[in-house]
C-alpha cells in the first residue's frame, strides 16, 4: 500500500478534528478525499505529510510510519497545499532550481517538470506575474520536482477559471497514471472527471469510501411523475423494479428505482395500460453531489 492509515485521531484541546479514521489507498490510486469546512481533511492531509502529528493511531506512507521516519516520508511524498506557498518576487525557473538545490536534484529534473507542467512559456517570468492557474502549475512543479511517488494535493483547483479547471485536472489525471494521488476537493464534477475512488468525511470521520464506479452503478433512479389524477400506491407497485414510492403533493409522486436501467418507458407503459395521462415526467437520479449532502447534512 502507497498510504496506510490505522484509527487517526487528532486532538486540539477537547475538540476532536479526526476521530478513529482508517483507510488504505493503493499505488496507482487517485483518490478525491471530501468532507465539509472543518470535517477534518487538512487535518489529515497534514499528518500524512509529517507537518502534524496525530494524537492516536498510525500512519505508514511508502512503507514508512510517519511518526518515527518523517524524513524519509517527506522525501517520498509530493504536497501542495491549500495556500500554495511561492516566493513571488522570483522568477519560475529561479524557483524551482533553488528548490532542486535543497533537494539536491540535478537542474535537469527542473526542465523535465516545467515540460511536464505546460510551464515551459512562463518560465522565465515572475512569478508574482502569473495567473492563479500558472502559480497552481508551479506548485505541481514543486511538488514533483523529487519525483516522489504519492502526491497530497489539498484543493488544487480552487480560483480556477474553466479553462484552467480542464487543463490541471487532465494533468493530475496523467500524473495519477504512475503515482498515488489523495487530493482533497469541494468540487464534485472534479471526482467524477479524474478520480477512481472516493472517501467523504464529515465531523473526523469516514461516512463513504466506496470506488467511483460501484457509486455509479448502484446510484438510484428517481422518476417524478405527475399523472391527471390519484394512484394508489398498490397499483403503482405494479411496475417492474420498483421500490419506494412517495405521493409529493397532489397527484405528483416520486418513483425509486434500484437499476441502471432507464425506467421512464415503464411508467409510459404503465399510464397507457391504466388510462392515465401523464402531465410531466422527470428523471432525477441521485448524483454525487447530492449523495455527498445527505452524508454530510447537520442533524
Amino acid at each position: 500500500m502507497s498510504i496506510k492509515v490505522e484509527n487517526i485521531t487528532k486532538t486540539y484541546g477537547e475538540q476532536k478534528a479526526l476521530d478513529s479514521i482508517s483507510f488504505e489507498i493503493k499505488k496507482g490510486e487517485i483518490v478525491g478525499f471530501l468532507g465539509p469546512n472543518g470535517a477534518g481533511k487538512s487535518t489529515m492531509m497534514k499528518i500524512l505529510t509529517s507537518f502534524l502529528p496525530a494524537s492516536e493511531g498510525v500512519a505508514i506512507v511508502n512503507g514508512f510510519v510517519v511518526s518515527k521516519d518523517d524524513i524519509s516520508v517527506k522525501r517520498s511524498v509530493g504536497y501542495l497545499p491549500e495556500h500554495n506557498p511561492l516566493y513571488l518576487d522570483m522568477y519560475v525557473r529561479e524557483y524551482l532550481l533553488f528548490n532542486a538545490g535543497i533537494y539536491n536534484i540535478h537542474k535537469s529534473e527542473v526542465d523535465s517538470v516545467i515540460e511536464k507542467t505546460g510551464l515551459t512559456p512562463e518560465a522565465n517570468k515572475k512569478i508574482a506575474l502569473l495567473s492563479k492557474g500558472y502559480r497552481q502549475r508551479v506548485g505541481l512543479a514543486n511538488a514533483l520536482l523529487h519525483n516522489p511517488e504519492v502526491l497530497i494535493l489539498d484543493e488544487p483547483t480552487t480560483g480556477l477559471d474553466p479553462n484552467q479547471l480542464i487543463e490541471i485536472r487532465q494533468l493530475i489525471k496523467n500524473l495519477g497514471k504512475e503515482k498515488t494521488v489523495l487530493l482533497s476537493t469541494h468540487i464534485m464534477q472534479e471526482v467524477e472527471a479524474i478520480c477512481d475512488r472516493v472517501i467523504i468525511i464529515n465531523n473526523g470521520k469516514i461516512v463513504l469510501d466506496r470506488k467511483l464506479e460501484d457509486l455509479k452503478q448502484n446510484q438510484q433512479q428517481i422518476i417524478e411523475v405527475e399523472f391527471d389524477y390519484r394512484v394508489e400506491e398498490i397499483a403503482l407497485q405494479k411496475i417492474a423494479k420498483l421500490g419506494k414510492v412517495e405521493n409529493s403533493v397532489g397527484f405528483v409522486y416520486l418513483l425509486y428505482f434500484d437499476t441502471e436501467q432507464d425506467m421512464r418507458a415503464k411508467v409510459f407503459d404503465f399510464a397507457h395500460d391504466n388510462g392515465l395521462k401523464i402531465l410531466q415526467l422527470h428523471q432525477k437520479n441521485i448524483t454525487l453531489e447530492k449523495l455527498f449532502s445527505e452524508l454530510t447534512i447537520q442533524k
